[in-house]
């Protein structure tokens, strides 16, 4: 997943499904899963969040050039991508 030049590196299908997994099975009602790229790090992490309106707080980073942006969003039981 996220192969191309608009993307710092790929992230491996089963360790996304493995996010989205637990993101479902947590005690906490997560709706979405963020995907966040950790540019000090290299790495990719998940986000989960309960409501819609928290996606927009990771937003502002979507153009920044800090230590976090925002790759993608989706709703972990559609699974389809919203950001």
């Amino acid at each position: 997943m996220f192969d191309g030049s608009g993307f710092p590196k790929s992230l491996d299908e089963e360790v996304f499904n493995l996010w989205m997994e637990n993101g479902r099975a947590s005690k906490i009602r997560y709706s979405y899963m963020l995907i966040i790229w950790d540019e000090y790090e290299s790495n990719y992490r998940p986000v989960y969040a309960e409501q819609r309106a928290e996606i927009s707080e990771y937003e502002i980073y979507k153009t920044s050039t800090g230590r976090e942006s925002l790759v993608a969003a989706y709703d972990l039981y559609s699974e389809s991508r919203i950001v």
